[in-house]
């Protein structure tokens, strides 16, 4: 039913072994997905063979930043702004020991997210409906993550205000930006050094089967993020810390 020769070709570039079940739940993945898809606007890219290297490849580039990914580090990970579960799913999926935390603001894509993590039997793995600048005050949220990842669109500053406060001190918080940002890197300077963070490296690559530029910002939390971080009402938004000198 399904053509896979193209995403086992990028899995191979990736060093990444699948086994049939995994390769069964990123099907069913797909098809719950697809049929979500047509009452609830979940994504643009629909055709299996373009899921497979714009959402899954895609996602599953992090072992370029993480190579310990691959050799089963058992890390704890949140996905913030996870959207249709990208890169948190896929990720699950092909690590199975991470434990996963997916949250979102969309209560409906939540819905569908734990419909997802059930049918697929994805174990230690959360579904949150919630701002990010809500559960990062949460005890049990707060600097316990050692990778916070996110495909969201948001940019780079504001991102970190919303997303190194998850992180535990010695983790890494790592966005997926477009092949280029350098700009936008730049610009996040002043709010990773507020945060407590240290920009580490920019990971600049193809995604497999594509010509999809991609760069993955690895950012290791330094020390602890000061408590009245993140700011309320909208403010990392509406008003980031950026770097003036850029």
């Amino acid at each position: 039913m399904y053509n896979d020769e193209r995403f086992l070709r990028g899995l191979s570039e990736l060093g990444i072994t699948i086994t049939d079940e995994q390769l069964a739940k990123l099907h069913l993945y797909y098809e719950m997905m697809t049929e979500t898809n047509k009452v609830m606007n979940l994504t643009a890219i629909t055709e299996y063979e373009e899921v497979c290297v714009k959402h899954w490849l895609d996602s599953l580039c992090l072992v370029k930043a993480v190579p310990e990914l691959a050799s089963g580090a058992e890390y704890r990970v949140i996905d913030i702004g996870t959207g249709a579960g990208f890169p948190g799913v896929p990720l699950k999926i092909l690590f199975p020991q991470i434990r996963l935390t997916l949250l979102d603001s969309l209560g409906k894509r939540i819905t569908f997210l734990q419909g997802v993590v059930d049918q697929c039997g994805l174990t230690d793995t959360e579904c949150l409906h919630a701002r990010a600048e809500e559960y990062s005050r949460r005890p049990e949220h707060r600097e316990k993550y050692d990778l916070c990842v996110s495909r969201a669109v948001t940019r780079m500053a504001s991102l970190t205000e919303l997303c190194l406060p998850y992180v535990k001190v010695g983790g890494r918080f790592i966005p997926y930006k477009a092949g280029e940002c350098d700009e936008e890197v730049n610009e996040a300077r002043e709010a990773i050094a507020v945060m407590g963070g240290k920009l580490l490296t920019s990971e600049r690559f193809l995604v497999p089967e594509s010509d999809l530029g991609r760069t993955l910002v690895v950012v290791k939390k330094e020390r602890p993020t000061d408590k009245k971080y993140p700011r309320g009402g909208g403010k990392p938004m509406k008003n980031p810390i950026v770097s003036r000198e850029t």
